[in-house]
């Protein structure tokens, strides 16, 4: 049977995590499933919830970054242990469900496709309505994006990304922040790889709730977007 690897960076998610590693066992994909949990030098005592879990969990994977390097390092990090046939990127905190996997697998196993994204713009579900100009500016990202790679995503910046781990083993990957999105982006199209997007649902939360990404990281996704058309 196919292994998923489903890699969760967490950087001071010490109040969703049990629920969303909870969640991701439930679901039924119909593959074996290896949780790899990669702390990024958390300060709330998330690092404690993992090793409650490393005790419960033997046979998960557990990273722990000495000092904080950013979503993209935690990634990479996770990336490396991962031991799956299919590697799929879930975030710490609840905004995206993993009831989902399902239908994020799908093209992948049915031979279609090598990278999925998931996409909160194609009307899938439920979507939590929040932030106007994070919305401007992940559509004017995601279409910049495109104009670099001749690619038509809907959805770029979205965390739901699968990939067959032979595509992940091609990939040389730098970007230690936000900027991981636009440059796994730019060099999965580079490598011709079969890209499929799907429906998701998205459960967005306020700064008060714990999001993260700033302006500065938009910014620097503008560089990036331009950077990884060469590099």
């Amino acid at each position: 049977m196919q292994k998923l690897s489903i890699v969760i960076p967490v950087y001071n998610e010490a109040d969703t995590l049990e629920t969303i590693v909870r969640r991701v066992q439930d679901v039924d994909v119909g593959l074996d499933k290896e949780l790899v949990l990669v702390d990024d030098a958390s300060s709330d005592g998330s690092a404690g919830v993992m090793r409650n879990l490393e005790e419960r969990h033997p046979d998960w994977r557990f990273v722990y970054h000495p000092a904080n390097r950013g979503k993209g390092a935690a990634l990479r990090s996770g990336f490396a242990v991962a031991t799956g046939d299919i590697v799929l990127i879930q975030d710490a905190d609840l905004e995206y469900d993993p009831a989902e996997y399902p239908r994020l697998l799908r093209p992948i196993l049915d031979g279609h496709a090598d990278v999925v994204y998931g996409s909160r713009f194609l009307g899938g579900g439920a979507h939590r309505v929040v932030f106007f100009w994070h919305y401007v500016g992940n559509r004017f990202l995601t279409t910049l994006s495109n104009m670099m790679t001749d690619l038509n995503l809907t959805d770029m910046e979205v965390c739901y990304k699968a990939f067959r781990h032979e595509v992940l083993e091609t990939l040389s990957l730098h970007e230690d922040r936000f900027g991981f999105e636009v440059e796994v982006t730019a060099k999965i199209a580079r490598g011709n790889w079969r890209v499929y997007e799907v429906p998701i649902s998205y459960y967005g939360r306020s700064y008060a709730e714990g999001k993260k990404i700033t302006w500065r990281d938009g910014i620097r996704a503008v560089w990036c977007v331009f950077k990884y058309r060469f590099v």
